[in-house]
């Protein structure tokens, strides 16, 4: 019979269905918006001992940043319809709704500053930002002459993460429109 390595447990198995497990129940209880989250609440929830999450995460921070981190750098759609415009207002649409989300709110407002590289960058955009450079090079290849990638971040991207941030309201898929069609005729506020 095989050693059995505890230090790196096998992929599947019980390891990954308590990680998912776990996982799945801070997301549900923050998109219930549980004011009073903690290793206890998300232990009862996800079917698990209290000690084996802080076995396994230390601290409620350190569960919410790795669940934040993988919520928020998953891969989302990104649209190719043969026209850099639209592509952008369809990709926005799925941008300001998935972080409009109580628990995708929640989970933003726990990771910014709290993954930074070496630069004091945030690595909590770095898949949107692949996402809009997807967008561009596609539209360079049909030989449009679409929007700098700086200015989708400065004029689109950044108004919606902020207001959503800061709890400022008016984020939805209208604005998130509007701010595209504002880039698209030049109209950025400079």
């Amino acid at each position: 019979m095989p050693a059995v390595d505890r230090h790196n447990p096998r992929p599947g198995g019980r390891s990954a269905r308590v990680r998912a497990d776990v996982h799945r129940a801070v997301t549900e209880l923050l998109g219930e918006e549980a004011e009073s989250l903690s290793i206890p609440l998300v232990a009862e929830r996800a079917g698990v001992a209290a000690t084996t999450v802080y076995r396994r995460w230390g601290d409620l921070d350190s569960l919410r940043t790795e669940v934040a981190m993988e919520v928020l750098t998953a891969d989302g759609p990104v649209p190719d319809t043969g026209d850099t415009h639209r592509d952008l207002a369809i990709w926005c649409e799925f941008l300001v709704t998935d972080i409009a989300r109580p628990e995708r709110t929640s989970f933003l407002r726990t990771v910014v500053g709290s993954t930074k590289d070496e630069t004091g960058k945030s690595h909590c955009l770095d898949k949107r930002e692949i996402q809009i450079d997807t967008i561009l090079r596609h539209a360079r290849e049909r030989h449009e002459n679409p929007p700098a990638h700086a200015d989708v971040m400065d004029h689109v991207v950044a108004p919606l993460y902020f207001r959503i941030l800061f709890g400022l309201g008016g984020a939805d898929v209208e604005y998130a429109r509007l701010l595209v069609d504002r880039l698209f005729r030049g109209d950025t506020g400079q």
